[in-house]
């Protein structure tokens, strides 16, 4: 497999990473596709997407690929399975790991002992899949080697009983959010919206950024381009943002107790922007 990676998305720190591609390690002959996509970080997945009998042979896939120059995350099973250990045993003899998405983390002793094992620095997103992960959020954010959480909405919804509906999930959303700020981890990747496109796909990214997520999975390629948009400074912010600090640069400053939190948010948009590649167009 030719070691080919969209070089946007390559140089694009896995910290502001807006779109989560994940995709099934049982076929590597997506995985190109996947890499060329738009997404800023492919994850190739050994987990929900493969069965028992399959989990040998899609680790292979994974180690294949990223020996052949491939850079990815890996979505590994998670701590109470056999496959966990075999997998981060695997994923060690391994170069150009971009990291680990830890699927059902819910306690913080499931990070810490995955980092331990997995090469030193290896950064792991604990994927948060059901109430004991929600409610041990706070504690999961603050382990030794957790890079970011992600909502496995899925999961969290078979585990509970709620609906799809922004209102019964948006106590975990917000769980998520508090519990990284308390971190001081970059913004949670909110659960993937399946099937969604255009304007479907704009209002769920909508309820992701509302609730202060910063990231989303997705599992079709033909989402990640959107979810970067919708997730990436507006127009109108990016105006504003402009507006603003060329007001404040040109020493025109007003004194109300407002205008350093609105310098600062300009500034982080300004920023954010730039790292998109979008505040100049």
């Amino acid at each position: 497999m030719a070691p080919y990676r969209n070089q946007r998305a390559a140089a694009l720190p896995a910290r502001l990473s807006r779109s989560w591609l994940l995709t099934s390690a049982a076929d590597p002959s997506v995985f190109p596709a996947a890499l060329a996509s738009e997404a800023d970080s492919v994850v190739f997945d050994i987990e929900d997407a493969i069965p028992a009998d399959g989990k040998d042979q899609a680790r292979r896939n994974v180690v294949e690929a990223l020996e052949a120059g491939a850079s990815a995350w890996v979505r590994i099973n998670d701590i109470t399975t056999p496959y966990w250990e075999q997998d981060l045993a695997a994923l060690s003899r391994v170069g150009r790991l971009r990291g680990i998405m830890l699927a059902k983390t819910e306690h913080p002793d499931h990070i810490t002992k995955t980092a331990m094992m997995a090469p030193a620095g290896t950064p792991v997103v604990a994927l948060i899949e059901s109430a004991v992960g929600i409610m041990n959020a706070n504690d999961i954010a603050r382990a030794p080697g957790v890079f970011r959480l992600a909502f496995g909405v899925g999961d969290f919804r078979r585990d509970t009983g709620v609906s799809a509906d922004p209102m019964a999930l948006a106590f975990a959303r917000s769980s998520l959010v508090v519990a990284s700020r308390v971190g001081e981890l970059p913004g949670p990747i909110d659960g993937p919206t399946l099937g969604a496109s255009g304007e479907e796909l704009a209002q769920a990214c909508a309820v992701t950024q509302s609730m202060g997520m910063t990231g989303k999975l997705c599992l079709d390629p033909d989402q990640t381009d959107g979810i970067n948009r919708n997730l990436a400074p507006s127009e109108q912010e990016i105006t504003w943002a402009r507006e603003l600090i060329t007001q404040h640069d040109s020493g025109h400053v007003v004194g109300d107790g407002s205008y350093l939190p609105r310098l600062a948010r300009a500034r982080k948009v300004s920023e954010l922007a730039q790292t998109y590649g979008i505040w100049n167009r």
